[in-house]
């Protein structure tokens, strides 16, 4: 395997991260008006309460993903120029919201806590919510649109105006991020705590899990028809079986086996569309031979060797203290007085 293979492969080993991970912090965050719920004299405090044990799930370890996104973006700037000065400014209004939704979420995260007043509290959530919505179907547009097709000319630059790049990839990429991010929240809650939150989070799953892969199956059908091989179209299958095998799972209540399994929807979904769209890394919607490729986009061999090495001593360490945050922070989580604000 040559440099350029091997990076775009690292590339996307990174987004699927990312995806994989900040997938359940988005979804959490997108059920708290959902899963968060209350009734008699003390709904409000009850819904506070499910409120803060969803948000405690995800507390230690969200911003820690968000790292995810950030090497991602860079790995593509380092290696692939080409594909970072064709991607980035055809998208730049979808990107700005992303770091926007991205921003207005991290403060939320951190404000959140620090007044013990109801409406302060209801405030943030929101905030929360909104902007890992905004996140969520931003990146899942982008990645739609390089996969699926930019108005990109000869030149290598979008034609047409401000929005020209927003198109049907862009909303197909967006509306499977989102949807795979908010059962795969549900799995992730269903894992994680304990009491009525864990059975609401547990039967929303259930409920929607087949309908939340449609998307993204279409989204990697799509790469895989247009340009796939028997390997690519194996994944697809693996990922459609792994929609099945998510479902029978949770119906027996076997959350663990379910959020694996939901997790190989993802991975064998991406693995498709990375590797049938290979080695175009900006398909153009104008015409096929304004493609961006991998042999063209990538850097010098030198480069890549340099950042090779540099990857192989500090790719470990990263993974290693994310896995260890991880492990820390395994066990399930019942719900915590009204005033317990940790979630931050």
């Amino acid at each position: 395997m040559d440099l350029p293979t091997l990076w775009f492969v690292a590339v996307a080993v990174l987004w699927t991260g990312f995806l994989l991970l900040e997938g359940f912090d988005f979804g959490v965050a997108a059920l708290l008006p959902v899963l968060a719920r209350g009734s008699g004299e003390n709904a409000a405090a009850q819904k506070r309460a499910d409120k803060n044990l969803m948000l405690r799930t995800i507390g230690p370890v969200w911003d820690g993903n968000e790292v995810w996104l950030i090497t991602a973006a860079g790995a593509v700037f380092a290696a692939f120029p080409g594909w970072y000065a064709t991607w980035l400014p055809s998208m730049y209004l979808a990107f700005v919201l992303v770091l926007l939704g991205l921003i207005v979420r991290a403060v939320a995260f951190e404000w959140r806590h620090q007044e013990h007043d109801p409406r302060w509290d209801a405030a943030w959530t929101r905030v929360i919510t909104t902007g890992s919505l905004v996140a969520a179907v931003g990146v899942g547009g982008a990645l739609g649109a390089t996969t699926l097709g930019l108005p990109i000319g000869a030149d290598g630059y979008r034609v047409g105006g401000a929005f020209s790049w927003f198109g049907w990839p862009v909303v197909l990429g967006g509306v499977a991020v989102l949807a795979y991010s908010v059962v795969h929240g549900a799995v992730f809650l269903a894992l994680r705590t304990e009491g009525p939150l864990r059975l609401r989070a547990r039967a929303f799953a259930l409920r929607w899990s087949p309908l939340a892969a449609l998307p993204l199956l279409a989204w990697a059908g799509l790469v895989v028809l247009r340009s796939g091989g028997l390997v690519s179209t194996v994944l697809w299958l693996l990922a459609a079986l792994a929609v099945v095998g998510t479902w029978s799972r949770l119906k027996v209540d076997r959350e663990g086996q379910a959020f694996v399994g939901w997790a190989l929807v993802l991975l064998a979904s991406t693995a498709a569309i990375f590797g049938a769209g290979y080695p175009t890394v900006v398909a153009s919607t104008i015409d096929p031979a304004f493609d961006v490729l991998v042999g063209t986009a990538s850097v010098s061999d030198y480069t890549l060797t340099v950042m090779t090495w540099v990857a192989a001593f500090g790719l470990p360490v990263v993974l290693g203290y994310q896995a260890w945050t991880y492990w820390v922070f395994r066990k399930r989580l019942t719900a915590e007085p009204e005033h317990d604000h940790a979630a931050a």
